[in-house]
């Protein structure tokens, strides 16, 4: 049976932490486990770029962290390829040959860069690079012929615009040169983890995240300052369950189901400090991040393999782009000196 092909990644902007972990990293290790898809992991400095173009010390910097914490989390180089996108040039001239094809509009159209356009305050100042990511991401995927692309909901446009670029083509060229990707979704009930301050979101720009980084003392620091219930001043009083960070997460890291409900009932009648209840969520999170933590200083401790074991990587993806790019270059007829 032919295995499908998967592509995924992340921005080198810092520290992965473990809203990645549970949101991302902990499925790609499974679905590179299942033995049934070719993995591609990328980590899009070029991407990244796009709104840090004048701090690429910032990326260079995160990119080996960033490796560290993948190989810490189980991704393994024998099993997923790991590549860096600027190490692909054929990368940057598929995305060239795909925005002949995408109107300015449509750009502008994308609902998520429309939100994060927002977010970042760009303001008129939009980098050209950053309004058109999206079909940088339709390189990216369809270089490697991906047909299995994870993500967040938050994301479906991104990948609505790379099947439009795919039927484009086809259709213009009239050669089935690209394959058409559909979204893997991680199931239900693995939602973004808040930050512990209580905000939705976990950011490396909040400053707000427990990082898979972290030594022991510094995870322990972060989870007694968790936001719990503001109203819960005494031990004795009635505390609230929903919007309590600490819960969040012993939903999320703690096996113990039955002791998670058991501990919201005590909560919720009263009779159960937050300190304890945080010393308890801290032994489970260590159960998680010990031997992540454990791993990562033994890769750290020989950065040579790691660069190495990037550059092995980069290659193996070069071979399969620059094949792509080839039958790009043919259906569109840039092949003059065949």
């Amino acid at each position: 049976m032919t295995k499908k092909v998967i592509l995924t990644g992340d921005r080198p902007t810092g520290r992965l932490h473990i809203g990645h972990y549970i949101g991302s990293l902990k499925n790609r290790v499974a679905l590179q486990n299942s033995g049934d898809y070719n993995t591609f992991i990328m980590i899009a400095d070029t991407q990244a770029l796009t709104d840090n173009a004048r701090n690429p010390e910032k990326i260079r910097h995160s990119l080996m962290e960033v490796a560290l914490d993948y190989l810490a989390v189980g991704i393994d180089p024998a099993k997923s390829t790991i590549l860096v996108q600027s190490g692909v040039p054929a990368l940057t001239e598929l995305t060239m040959y795909y925005l002949d094809l995408v109107s300015v509009s449509r750009l502008n159209r994308n609902p998520t860069v429309k939100t994060e356009i927002k977010q970042k305050a760009f303001g008129e100042s939009v980098p050209a690079g950053f309004l058109i990511y999206p079909v940088s991401q339709a390189a990216d995927i369809t270089a490697f012929k991906a047909d299995t692309v994870p993500v967040g909901d938050d994301q479906e446009p991104m990948l609505e615009q790379t099947r439009e670029i795919v039927r484009t083509f086809n259709r213009t060229y009239q050669k089935e040169v690209l394959v058409e990707p559909e979204g893997y979704f991680p199931p239900k009930g693995l939602g973004r983890l808040p930050g512990i301050d209580g905000n939705a979101k976990m950011s490396k720009s909040l400053n707000n995240g427990i990082y898979l980084a972290d030594d022991a003392d510094t995870v322990q620091k972060k989870i007694m300052s968790m936001y719990t219930d503001p109203d819960h001043i005494h031990v004795q009083d009635p505390g609230k369950v929903e919007g309590n960070v600490v819960f969040t997460y012993l939903d999320v890291f703690d096996p113990d189901k039955a002791k998670v409900a058991d501990l919201k009932a005590q909560y919720e009648h009263g009779g159960l400090g937050d300190v304890k209840i945080k010393r308890y969520l801290n032994e489970v999170m260590e159960a998680t991040l010990a031997p992540i933590r454990a791993r990562r200083e033994e890769y750290a401790k020989d950065m040579d393999a790691v660069a190495d074991m990037l550059i092995a990587g980069t290659k193996h993806a070069n071979d399969v782009a620059n094949q792509t790019l080839t039958e790009v270059r043919d259906a569109i007829g840039f092949n003059y000196f065949k």
